[in-house]
């Protein structure tokens, strides 16, 4: 084969690569000013791929927010009125405290899902199922020093995508940037990156999560 033909050929090799790699994600890291908004839920669905935003409200301490990623669907419960959960649901989110539907989660090294995508699949160590614990549902006598529990399961690995430091007044907020790997009860797994915690207003408890599913 001459240098012409060889030149060619990888010159198309390479744009078709490109322009795959392009197509996986469509610069979804380029949108992050633009994803924090009034609509919430699934509000970027991917065409045609396997990814896309999740936005959720999780400013009240009496809710817990469902996730389905499979049927694209976010419910929500009332703590305090003990509600049953949803059927179908994959983690739940209550402020900055997270749980899974009997799965369980491993902290991953990647902070992009372009890199971990384009690292093709990886055998994930030291997954952690969820532990009996509990969350704050009423922090209205916080002042005074009276904080209302109720005991809840939660995932301690998944939990740590916030670490909130209220040894100081105000509190610091520091996001962890790794990406999740879920891995549910029926052996799919997810890959979930939370990215912001504000909305544009820099109203605390508004969650932003890129997700690839399945992985």
């Amino acid at each position: 084969m001459n240098n012409k033909c060889t030149f060619f050929l990888f010159f198309l090799f390479s744009s078709t690569l490109l322009n795959s790699c392009d197509g996986i994600f469509h610069n979804i890291y380029d949108e992050r000013e633009n994803v924090s908004q009034n609509d919430y839920g699934f509000i970027k669905i991917s065409d045609g791929e396997n990814y896309g935003i999740i936005y959720v409200d999780a400013t009240a301490y009496d809710r817990w927010t469902y996730i389905d990623l499979k049927n694209k669907k976010i419910d929500t419960t009332n703590i305090l009125l003990e509600e049953e959960e949803p059927f179908e649901w994959d983690f739940a989110l209550h402020r900055y405290d997270t749980k899974t539907h009997n799965g369980s989660v491993a902290e991953s090294a990647y902070t992009s899902l372009e890199d971990l995508w384009a690292a093709g699949n990886i055998n994930f160590n030291g997954f952690a199922p969820d532990i009996n614990d509990s969350v704050m549902v009423d922090v209205s006598g916080m002042m005074e020093g009276i904080i209302r529990y109720a005991p809840s399961t939660k995932n301690p690995i998944l939990s740590q995508w916030m670490d909130l430091n209220t040894s100081t007044m105000p509190p610091i907020y520091t996001l962890s940037n790794h990406i999740y790997i879920l891995k549910m009860s029926d052996g799919k797994r997810a890959a979930l990156h939370f990215v912001n915690y504000m909305n544009p207003a820099s109203v605390k408890g508004f969650i932003t999560i890129y997700y690839l599913y399945p992985y």
